[in-house]
């Protein structure tokens, strides 16, 4: 389980507050996952930070009784001078996980073939992308933090794959993901909330949450 509890978050923008969550409190339950629709500009990311824990809060509570990913995409625990090769045998190390299993679980699912073994920071954005991303699907999470802002890969054969197997983890583990377009929910989540105004509206259905989202945003 996942649960914040009075949780507010701001940031100084130089010329005045930009309030991301104002007193949040929600709970989301192993085995139902959600989307969260969020216009571009209300702090999508930074949601998606705090819960993994990559952010703090400026108050309150976030209660983490669960194992739960690092957002897709995020490249901060990976070494740039290392190979992907390193970088996944280390952190499957960190995880508690047999280094072989996750070299070849990443090795399969990246298809990177010879750049595996040289350095991350010879990568372009999509290969990192397709890294992390199958760095986050080898190793095995109670909850998975998905950001629609996250870097992205336009590998058509790895996109197919990698959605394949996501897919597959929905009817074992949970998934939270965030997006400004209901449509890349839908896949993925049958209850949704809405954050906007520092607030996170829950509602069971993602079609009730939608319906929200249309009326501020378009209304």
């Amino acid at each position: 389980m996942l649960e914040f509890v009075n949780v507010s978050k701001s940031f100084w923008t130089g010329t005045q507050r930009k309030v991301i969550l104002d007193r949040v409190s929600f709970r989301v339950e192993l085995g139902r996952s959600l989307g969260i629709l969020a216009p571009n500009g209300t702090g999508k990311t930074t949601l998606i930070n705090i819960m993994a824990g990559l952010e703090k809060p400026d108050e309150g509570e976030v209660r983490r009784m669960c194992n739960i990913s690092f957002p897709l995409g995020f490249m901060g625990g990976v070494v740039p001078k290392v190979s992907a090769m390193e970088n996944c045998r280390y952190i499957a190390k960190l995880y508690g996980l047999d280094p072989d299993y996750v070299e070849s679980y990443c090795r399969w699912l990246c298809n990177l073939g010879e750049y595996f073994d040289q350095p991350l920071g010879t990568y372009s954005a999509g290969m990192r992308a397709r890294f992390t991303f199958s760095l986050m699907l080898a190793l095995e999470f109670d909850i998975y933090l998905i950001d629609e802002g996250m870097p992205g890969t336009t590998d058509v054969e790895f996109n197919k794959k990698a959605g394949a197997i996501l897919q597959e983890r929905l009817a074992t583990t949970t998934i939270i993901i965030v997006s400004h377009q209901a449509a890349t929910l839908e896949k993925f989540a049958k209850s949704a909330a809405v954050l906007m105004n520092g607030q996170l509206h829950m509602f069971e259905t993602l079609e009730e949450a939608k319906l929200l989202y249309d009326y501020e945003t378009q209304g």
